[in-house]
């Protein structure tokens, strides 16, 4: 068993909290290393967990779990949690993992979970959607499309992820967050298998058409994907098109807990920090090859 046997990687260090007066992990704590893993799982689905199962009409609950130990995690290791599902039943699903230090192997298990009804917990059919989901993810396929275009195409997406960000969970007054340049801008939304949305953002001119310089605005994430790299498909999406219409230079607006992220991306920031309804922001630019 090595590492490279499996889909998913989730990396984590050792903390004082978990280990005993020998600095050795407690052993319920490799339950909650597999616990971790199968959350970044979900995740790496491009599937926010909470109305995913809404949408799917049920929930998973954990059936049953094995832990296998051959060598003991220590304080500050960093460890590398790994999972693959290698079994969809009729309402179970299987996921075999392991932990390992430096690709030396500490602990192997298994998890087996099962779709049920949320209320009364009894199983039900894992639905068709999930399994082409996870099927697609463990065999290497993209588990989300990106499209862009017009606002009479995709308001409905767009207008779903940016309620749920910027009305929602950030409290901007709805009046401020619907104007008019939606109508020419170019709009890139990202949805995952299941058909949710999960990201958006838009492109406009800055200053007249033809002016070389595109502004990127209205960047949302569903909060349960940031991280995933479902934010990076939108902005690498309107970049495209401001490439292809003959835009030179990119300008945005960057909420200043997002400043990172766009600094990942190439951009960099110039002039003083300022406020916009409220909100830290810093403006950023890149050119565009």
């Amino acid at each position: 068993m090595k590492p490279t046997d499996f889909r998913l990687h989730h990396r984590l260090r050792v903390r004082w909290a978990e280990v005993d007066m020998q600095k050795i992990v407690f052993n319920p704590h490799y339950l909650m290393y597999f616990d971790c893993a199968i959350a970044d799982y979900w995740s790496a689905l491009a599937m926010p967990y909470e109305a995913a199962m809404r949408q799917l009409d049920g929930d998973i609950f954990l059936r049953k779990t094995t832990v296998e130990f051959h060598a003991s995690a220590r304080l500050d290791d960093r460890l590398d949690v790994a999972l693959r599902c290698d079994r969809i039943g009729n309402s179970s699903m299987t996921f075999p993992g392991a932990i390992f230090r430096d690709g030396q192997l500490l602990s192997a298990g298994e998890l087996v979970y099962v779709f049920a009804d949320p209320a009364t917990q009894t199983s039900r059919p894992v639905p068709a959607p999930l399994r082409a989901l996870i099927e697609a993810y463990e065999a290497g396929h993209p588990v989300t499309r990106v499209q862009t275009g017009d606002w009479a195409t995709l308001q409905q997406p767009a207008s779903a992820v940016r309620t749920a960000v910027f009305v929602e969970e950030q409290g901007i007054a709805r009046e401020d967050e619907w104007d008019v340049a939606d109508q020419t801008a170019v709009h890139a939304v990202v949805t995952n298998l299941l058909g949710m949305p999960v990201a958006t953002g838009r492109l406009l001119h800055e200053g007249e058409p033809g002016s070389g310089t595109a502004r990127i605005g209205r960047m949302a994430v569903d909060r349960a994907l940031r991280g995933s790299g479902v934010g990076r498909q939108v902005v690498q999406a309107l970049e495209q098109a401001a490439f292809e219409r003959g835009d030179r230079r990119i300008v945005l607006s960057a909420q200043r807990s997002a400043e990172g992220f766009y600094q990942r991306l190439g951009y960099t920031p110039y002039g003083e920090p300022y406020e916009d309804v409220g909100i830290p922001h810093v403006s950023m630019t890149r050119p565009l090859a």
